[in-house]
């Protein structure tokens, strides 16, 4: 049996969960996300919990099982508190500021990059070398947050670039002069 996929979701005061038509509900102070269940997994919402059951252990009902009880606590537990990916800027001369809802990052390149917040996603920049993407959405806010990685990804010697603030650079060695050699 799944160990994830047996735990039972506690639904915190203020969230409202409802199930109709294989697509679960969640609203609360955050924003409301919705998700798409598969037909062969069981939704029972009672009172303050939520649980997911299968059929039965046949191997694709047991890689749903976790899928499913994750992907729901991950819906609950977003439109009560959110989600943040906090990134780092290192690099002389880099350095990022927001304007309206544009992302602006200045990062040695013969232009400014741009981007835009999207719908349920924003961004915070406390200071030129710091960005904070939040929202309800915990895929969006992963997706997003990579995407404004890939803009300038952290080189090996130096550790310039965009990372992200829990990440750890392995750092390369330089060019060693070749003295001596013949």
């Amino acid at each position: 049996m799944s160990r994830i996929g047996r735990k039972p979701i506690t639904i915190p005061a203020g969230v409202q969960v409802t199930m109709a038509d294989g697509v679960v509900t969640a609203k609360g102070p955050k924003g409301t996300l919705t998700q798409k269940i598969h037909p062969n997994m069981t939704v029972a919402i009672e009172g303050t919990e939520i649980t997911v059951t299968r059929p039965n252990d046949e191997k694709e009902n047991r890689s749903l099982h976790g899928l499913t009880r994750t992907l729901i606590n991950n819906m609950v537990e977003g439109v009560a508190n959110g989600f943040s990916k906090e990134l780092d800027v290192n690099g002389v001369g880099y350095r990022v500021a927001k304007q309206g809802k544009d992302l602006v990052m200045n990062l040695g390149y013969s232009h400014q990059v741009i981007m835009s917040e999207i719908e349920g996603i924003t961004i915070d920049v406390p200071n030129p070398n710091k960005i904070i993407i939040s929202g309800p959405d915990k895929q969006l806010v992963g997706q997003f947050a990579a995407e404004v990685r890939e803009k300038r990804p952290p080189e090996p010697y130096k550790g310039k670039g965009i990372k992200y603030t829990t990440e750890h650079i392995r750092r390369k060695e330089g060019k060693t002069g070749a003295k001596g050699k013949k």
